[in-house]
């Protein structure tokens, strides 16, 4: 029997449980501000990238988004291999009601940007391992998590029978929807299962996509199609529970025609189409954002629809606004950790939280409703937004994470500065 040894390892002024996009996203906004930063990851960091945080997904970045990340460093490393955005095409089927969106009209160069997951990690990687003050710690699992007066505790345990106490002025949730430390803390987080999966593949059309995004609704649900380089867009099809397992038999010929059987012909017959892919849809949301000691962020604190794309987007906006609350409270001495400060974090993210929560979830709710005089409604709805020019403008500044209050990382400013 192996007798595994509880011992005490170090001190950190913020630890961070998790070291996907938003973990590794924080310890890299928080680099270079004199903090002891300790990431602790379950998964191993490779130069190939095998996280499943990492993989061959692709993700839609929005605009403000992306000024977080050239604020950071990150976005040099990204650039060449993104495709922007440069206008949103929404319509449902047998519904006259058609919304255009257009970077032009919005004072941008592109809406968002269309980015390989696993490019993200290896900038994030990166910038991480050449980051002075961040500790990586990994393959590591949280196994407790006590919290006390002045200081939180997490246990981790490591592949060669190590337990190790570590002790922070401040611990970070960012380890997903099943997360341990909102599990183990007792926060109640409210799940609502939309019964339907995501298929995620990438297609070659033989029509030009003009880096046109399109959001097509229909009464199974909503299909969309992102550009990338050349004809290729990365398609998310959404499938009721029961039908996933014909689509994901279908041969590429019958995947094809299924995808033109709902979106039609706009881009024209698809010529290649990749690995597919499928993921469960749900809302959750956390009731408690911050508790002694805890801030929660991510996918951990809110999971969302990928009907707008507004997941990784919310997460990023939570992150620049918690850097920049914990780098403000490190320069006037203030306890990182302290109930003022989380709750003032918590306050200024709230609004935008529940906007972009309630956006998508709507959004999904609605377009699957097929009560005609529901039916009528959203093809008023398209009709107006897209001949009320303020309110499109409005709601595509929500969605490009450029509305309310912005963060400084948002704004250009470093948080080193």
């Amino acid at each position: 029997m192996v007798h595994r040894l509880i011992m005490a390892y170090n001190d950190y002024d913020l630890l961070i449980i998790g070291g996907g996009m938003v973990g590794a996203s924080l310890a890299c906004a928080l680099a270079g501000l004199d903090l002891h930063i300790g990431l602790v990851e379950a998964e191993l960091f490779t130069a190939n990238n095998t996280h499943p945080s990492y993989d061959d997904r692709t993700v839609a970045l929005a605009q403000g988004t992306k000024r977080i990340f050239q604020t950071l460093g990150l976005w040099e490393m990204l650039e060449s291999t993104s495709t922007p955005i440069q206008k949103i095409h929404i319509s449902e089927r047998g519904c006259p009601g058609l919304a255009h969106i257009d970077c032009c009209d919005e004072g941008v160069d592109a809406l968002g940007y269309v980015v390989e997951a696993r490019l993200i990690g290896a900038a994030l990687l990166g910038k991480l391992l050449s980051s002075r003050g961040v500790e990586v710690l990994c393959p590591a699992y949280l196994e407790k998590i006590p919290i006390e007066e002045n200081s939180a505790r997490a246990i981790i345990s490591f592949n060669d029978n190590r337990i190790v106490e570590l002790r922070a002025r401040l611990i970070v949730a960012a380890d997903g929807a099943c997360s341990r430390v909102r599990k183990q803390l007792g926060i109640t987080a409210l799940r609502w299962e939309y019964e339907q999966q995501a298929v995620i593949a990438n297609v070659t059309s033989t029509i030009p996509h003009c880096n046109t995004a399109y959001e097509r609704f229909t009464e199974e649900g909503p299909v969309a199609f992102l550009p990338m380089s050349g004809h290729r867009c990365a398609v998310v099809y959404t499938v009721n529970n029961k039908e996933l397992p014909q689509v994901l038999s279908l041969d590429d010929s019958g995947f094809s025609t299924l995808l033109s059987g709902r979106f039609g012909d706009r881009l024209g017959a698809f010529s290649r189409i990749g690995q597919r892919q499928a993921y469960p849809l749900f809302l959750l949301k956390a009731l408690e954002h911050t508790h002694r000691r805890i801030a929660i962020i991510g996918n951990a604190a809110h999971t969302l629809h990928p009907i707008a794309g507004q997941g990784l987007n919310l997460s990023i906006r939570d992150i620049a606004a918690l850097a920049e609350v914990i780098a403000d409270a490190w320069r006037n001495n203030q306890d990182i950790g302290g109930t003022e400060v989380l709750e003032y974090y918590a306050e200024w993210r709230r609004w935008d939280q529940i906007k972009t929560i309630a956006c998508t979830d709507i959004l999904t709710r609605l377009f699957v409703n097929p009560l005609p005089p529901v039916h009528i409604a959203r093809t008023l709805g398209l009709l107006a937004f897209d001949f009320f020019p303020p309110i499109k403008s409005l709601i595509a500044r929500q969605f490009m994470g450029l509305d309310g209050r912005l963060t400084k990382l948002a704004r250009g400013i470093p948080l080193t500065d």
